[in-house]
Formats: C-alpha cells, sequence, structure tokens
C-alpha cells in the first residue's frame, strides 16, 4: 500500500535527496496521516458521545491533535525548504524542527487536560453504554493504526526525517491506547464495570509521554546532538580509501536541518609529501564527500612524519601508556622536537564526554609516565573532549 501511494503521487521517487522530492515525501505522509486521523477521530468522537465513553472520546481527541501534528509537520516541511538568503546562508532547516517542537508542546497541552478530565470520571463513574459495533470500529482504528506506523517509519527512513520517525512511533503509541479503551469497552459491555475513567487516564499518560519524549528529542535537534555513529564511521572508511591520508581526528559535524550537514575534521598528510599534490588530493575528498554524503565538508592539513624508527616506536609507546590509564583514550597529531638533552614529546589526548576525569591530574600522570621512561622526554599535552 505504501509503495503504491509513493508510485501514485511522488514521480520522480528515486530522487529522495533533491529538496524538492523529499517535500513531495513530506507532504504525502503527513497527507495520508491528515486523512487516517480525520477519519478515526470523527467516528471515535461520535462513538464516544453516544456511548458516554471518556475513554473513547479521549482516544479520538488523541486523533485530533494527530491532525494538528501532521498539519504543522507539513508546514515545517514547505518552510524548511525555504532557499537560503543573506540572513540565513544554511537554508532554514531546522524549520522543521521547531515546528516540531510546537506541535510537542500542544501534545502535552492536550494530555494535561484529558488527565484532569479522568481524574473527574474517576471520582463520578458512569457506565459506558458499549455495542458491538463499538467493539468492530475500535479493533478497526487500531489496525488503522498500525499501518500507518509502518507508514510513517518507512518515509521517514527514505528522507532521514525525525519528524515523521517521531509521528511514526506515535502511531504505534495510539494503537496500544486504543488496545486500553478496546478492553474498556469489553469490561463494560459484558461484566458491567466501568473502568473507564482509568482507561482514559491510562491514555493521557501515554499522550503525555509521547509528548515530553518528542519534546525532549527536538529540544536536543535544536541545541545539537553527537553526530549519528554510523555516519562518523562511514567518514572514516570513506577517507581511508585514499592512501595519501595517513588519519583523521577531530570531526566535527553541524546540523542545520535535513540534509544539510557541515562536516570538518584534520587529515593527517606526511610531512615530506608535495604541498600542492596533498592540497589538491584534500580538495577532492571534499568535493567526493559532498557527492557521497551530500555535506559540505571542511578538511585541516596536519603534516606528521611518517618514516622517522625512533618517532613511529615513542608514538607506539606513548599510545600503550595511554591506553594502560583508560582504553577509551586516544591520541593523535603526535610530534617530537629534539633539543639534544630535552625531547618534547608532543600530542592530543582525548577523552570521550562520558569519562569523568580531572583533565590537570590526568595531564599530570602522564607527563609522569612518560618522563619516567627516560628523563629527557617531556610531553606537552593538550587535553581535549571528542565532538563524536
Amino acid at each position: 500500500m505504501t509503495d503504491l501511494l509513493i508510485k501514485l503521487f511522488i514521480k520522480e521517487n528515486k530522487k529522495q535527496d533533491d529538496p524538492k522530492v523529499r517535500g513531495e515525501y513530506a507532504t504525502l505522509a503527513s497527507g495520508t496521516g491528515i486523512t487516517v486521523n480525520i477519519f478515526l477521530s470523527i467516528v471515535k468522537l461520535i462513538v464516544g458521545l453516544i456511548a458516554n465513553s471518556i475513554s473513547i472520546v479521549s482516544d479520538a481527541l488523541n486523533n485530533i491533535t494527530d491532525i494538528g501534528s501532521s498539519l504543522v509537520t507539513m508546514i515545517g516541511f514547505k518552510l524548511s525548504q525555504k532557499s537560503s538568503d543573506k540572513d540565513h546562508p544554511w537554508g532554514h532547516g531546522r524549520m522543521e524542527y521547531i515546528t516540531g517542537f510546537i506541535v510537542d508542546m500542544l501534545i502535552i497541552l492536550v494530555g494535561f487536560e484529558l488527565f484532569k478530565s479522568s481524574i473527574d470520571k474517576i471520582i463520578h463513574p458512569e457506565l459506558p453504554n458499549i455495542n458491538t459495533i463499538t467493539i468492530i470500529l475500535l479493533v478497526v482504528a487500531i489496525f488503522a493504526k498500525l499501518w500507518l506506523f509502518l507508514f510513517y517509519k518507512k518515509i521517514a527512513k527514505i528522507i532521514d526525517s525525525a519528524a515523521l520517525k517521531g509521528a511514526a512511533y506515535d502511531s504505534i503509541s495510539d494503537s496500544i491506547s486504543t488496545t486500553a479503551v478496546l478492553a474498556s469497552a469489553i469490561v463494560a459491555k459484558f461484566a458491567s464495570v466501568s473502568i473507564d475513567g482509568f482507561v482514559s487516564l491510562l491514555v493521557s499518560i501515554f499522550i503525555l509521554i509521547t509528548g515530553f519524549k518528542a519534546t525532549k528529542e527536538m529540544i536536543d535537534m535544536l541545541i545539537g546532538t553527537a553526530p549519528d555513529k554510523d555516519f562518523i564511521n562511514d567518514i572514516y572508511k570513506f577517507v581511508g580509501k585514499y592512501k595519501e591520508i595517513v588519519g583523521i581526528h577531530d570531526i566535527m559535524v553541524h546540523d542545520y536541518g535535513p540534509g544539510r550537514k557541515i562536516v570538518s575534521f584534520h587529515a593527517e598528510v606526511p610531512a615530506d609529501g608535495n604541498i600542492c599534490e596533498v592540497h589538491d588530493i584534500i580538495d577532492v575528498i571534499e568535493q567526493d564527500m559532498f557527492k557521497k554524503f551530500g555535506c559540505i565538508t571542511t578538511i585541516h592539513m596536519d603534516p606528521i612524519v611518517v618514516d622517522d624508527e625512533e618517532i613511529n616506536n615513542m608514538k607506539k609507546t606513548v599510545e600503550r601508556v595511554v591506553k594502560g590509564i583508560n582504553e577509551n583514550f586516544s591520541i593523535h597529531d603526535f610530534r617530537m622536537t629534539n633539543g639534544g638533552k630535552r625531547v618534547n614529546v608532543i600530542f592530543d589526548l582525548v577523552v570521550p564526554f562520558d569519562e569523568k576525569v580531572d583533565f590537570k591530574e590526568l595531564e599530570k600522570e602522564v607527563k609522569t609516565k612518560i618522563h619516567n621512561l627516560d628523563n629527557k622526554y617531556y610531553a606537552v599535552i593538550n587535553i581535549e573532549n571528542s565532538y563524536v
């Protein structure tokens, strides 16, 4: 069904990296979500009011928030496709995150209002009037939401959309809450026991959890989070194919919205290489990075000595010293300056953010261990956190 909709409404569906085509995917997803949720909300609202069931009415209101979510998401996609200008040279891609944040706040507001209504229904319970048609319609609603989950998930993967990924998991959450409403209806019909208020409370909690979780994700997107590990690994593998590059480090990724990544890193190159030739290679890599990953890349050259046995052996020794302190530590930009009686061993030491370390104490410890190897060695260390 999803593939059929894609073929019908998106002519150039294989060009998902094209902003225009990406927008068409988003419009299809939002339009389909709006259509399904309008149907579900109308049916549930009518059934809930006739049956006097607050849990079904709550579920209907939950679907109405999904309509609003899809509308705002569609607007966000449209705004994010706006071309770059002098005030926004990196485009308007983050508008998708801002509109997502607005939707999430609306979801939290609806969840809070339902929570209050549910408490009132628990205090003043009434037995809802449930019939077979009500139960059948709720079963249909569950399967509709499960299909919408798979639909959103597939399109989110195709165009790499955080907003649609969130919509997908909101749909699976909705199907769970509707299942709880169905259980409440069955209990009311066959056991003449009202758990309507409690189930409505459960639905409101589902809505609140979904809203808070999605809000956190959108705030993280706006603030800036660590890049995807697979993306970083792909960069290492890709650059590693160029024999002129000895290694890379200090990778930074700036996200200005879907399809708008800015990447920078340091590339270690042989110090005795021809600087013009190396510069040409760097230019080629930057261009190839754009073709491969669709990101703008800036590469800084770090010339290092690669054919000096003493330096290479000392580098291995220092790596062992650092790994001996913590396996997660690493070094780069290694070089040595020999002044005769004193040899400076210069390098950067990288500490992951989740390692709680006193940098001054760590620097002192590493310097002492290196000096103890031979009193002519003096470590000059720059300790930094990794950005990936």
